[in-house]
């Protein structure tokens, strides 16, 4: 199948992914009714079409955190996306680089910092969870200074980590031991592509950036337990004093879903949020992206810089968030599904099709810059307008 859209590439991982991996990625919290509602409450909202507007240039570029985007894009940070293909999170900061957008590196990466910047793809961002261990924190983050990382992208809504069903029914959790091995093993089989791309070219399979402190425990079932036992749960807004002792950069807080707490984010000095509620994979029925995002926005604008994610599908979705009131928009799922699907080509190609896809919403709506994308494009019916 030629991809033409994210669906499709989603389509295109379920195929070639062992099952445990592509439930990981493609799964929620719970029941998946947030998941679930962070596509359909985006998909819902209505753009005004405006028409006769000279469009012939359409300008997708930003500014953000003193770094020029060719779109207000971002590849989100994804846990084990290097799994996904052969040293997979190297790809995919492959492709963002080549596309002018910024590539962010999870604190539970497959490829490890030094991997990650040693493949020329110049500065990129990291995300960190805040760990029980002050001092690996500090190792961290001095590892991100010392290869070049520009922005920290600090996680706030993790102090546990959700119930996630589907990992638990394919075997990525809950399944130690030699039996879980064994499961995992043979779904690995039943997509021999994947098998002899990752399973064999692609060693090794451990989280790189907490591998020294994981030891020989390097099961999968142990990445589990050590995020379980080392994901902070005491951590509070106090904290942000010991990141911001050992990070001067840009610095943004991500988990924000209610407007007060993003008015604290930017008392105490954040430099972006990012509305999201985790794709849907913590607390499940907490309002979806789409939802949260204007009264938040309302709340801070102009206090510091405001992404998004949730539910991003296409370029039309990246619209509508910034319509909404975001600055720029972070994409999760669709990039591990096209690097699923196609490697670093696939990510690029994803890439190129939210770029096509934001400019012919911008041209219907008669939008020319990034900067044009306000509220005032949003549809509203007579009902509510009257309010």
């Amino acid at each position: 199948m030629k991809a033409a859209s994210v669906l499709d590439y989603r389509s295109l991982a379920r195929r070639r992914l062992p099952k445990f991996l592509f439930e990981y990625i493609d799964g929620g919290s719970y029941a998946e009714v947030t998941l679930r509602h962070n596509v359909a409450d985006l998909e819902r909202v209505a753009l005004r079409q405006r028409v006769l507007n000279d469009v012939s240039r359409l300008d997708l570029s930003i500014e953000l955190f003193g770094q020029k985007l060719a779109m207000p894009v971002i590849l989100a940070p994804i846990g084990l996306a290097g799994m996904n293909a052969r040293r997979g999170e190297v790809q995919a900061a492959r492709a963002a680089h080549s596309a002018g957008v910024p590539f962010c590196l999870s604190t539970v990466s497959a490829c490890p910092l030094d991997e990650v910047a040693a493949a020329g793809v110049g500065p990129f961002w990291f995300q960190l969870y805040m760990i029980r261990d002050r001092g690996f924190m500090r190792e961290l983050l001095a590892k991100a200074r010392e290869v070049g990382c520009s922005t920290l992208v600090f996680t706030v809504d993790m102090p546990v980590p959700g119930s996630r069903y589907r990992d638990y029914r394919s075997g990525l959790a809950g399944a130690s031991g030699v039996r879980g091995a064994i499961r995992r093993a043979t779904q690995g089989v039943l997509r021999p592509g994947w098998a002899w791309d990752v399973g064999i070219r692609g060693r090794p399979h451990q989280l790189g950036n907490v591998a020294p402190v994981l030891g020989d425990n390097t099961g999968l079932e142990d990445f589990f337990a050590w995020m379980r036992n080392n994901f902070d749960p005491t951590v509070a807004w106090r904290d942000l004093d010991f990141i911001r002792a050992e990070w001067s950069g840009p610095l943004i807080i991500k988990g924000i879903l209610d407007a007060k707490d993003g008015l604290k984010a930017a008392e105490l000095g954040a430099d972006g949020i990012v509305v999201s509620n985790h794709g849907g994979r913590q607390l499940d029925g907490v309002p979806s992206t789409a939802r949260a995002l204007p009264p938040i926005a309302d709340a801070v604008a102009g206090r510091l810089t405001i992404l998004a994610d949730g539910g991003v599908r296409s370029g039309l979705d990246v619209v509508r968030m910034l319509a909404l009131g975001a600055q720029g928009v972070l994409l999760g799922r669709a990039w591990a599904y096209a690097l699923a699907g196609g490697g670093q080509a696939g990510v690029s190609h994803m890439l190129q099709l939210i770029e096509a896809e934001m400019k012919v919403a911008m041209a219907l709506t008669g939008t020319t810059s990034i900067d044009k994308i306000t509220s005032d494009i949003l549809f509203r019916d007579a009902e509510q307008e009257s309010r």
